[in-house]
């Protein structure tokens, strides 16, 4: 849900050109089909044991804690290290990723 959230407020009001609210909330409404993960006290107590163990801020965190709660294995960002992995989630920078090599 962070960066559903995250895509919003950049879309509609840091990009420039940005999206309509309404385009950017079709996007996200679109995006809800993935089931993403909600954050609760579960997942911040994950993330808190993250933070602490991998030196990681809070919110790269609470992505991971979310990605590894959904059971994934790969997670597409350009913010953490490319072939790094976190309990099992391995960060992919899809600026890096021949194309169709994420698993």
């Amino acid at each position: 849900m962070q960066v559903l959230e995250e895509y919003y407020v950049a879309t509609t009001s840091k990009l420039r050109p940005g999206l309509a609210p309404d385009e950017a909330r079709a996007d996200v409404a679109d995006l809800l089909a993935w089931r993403p993960v909600s954050i609760d006290g579960n997942l911040v107590r994950i993330a808190w044991d993250l933070e602490d163990r991998f030196s990681l801020s809070f919110w790269d965190a609470l992505i991971i804690a979310a990605a590894r709660v959904a059971d994934c294995r790969s997670l597409l960002t350009e913010d953490l290290q490319d072939g790094a992995s976190y309990d099992g989630v391995t960060i992919v920078d899809p600026f890096r990723a021949p194309v169709g090599s994420v698993g």
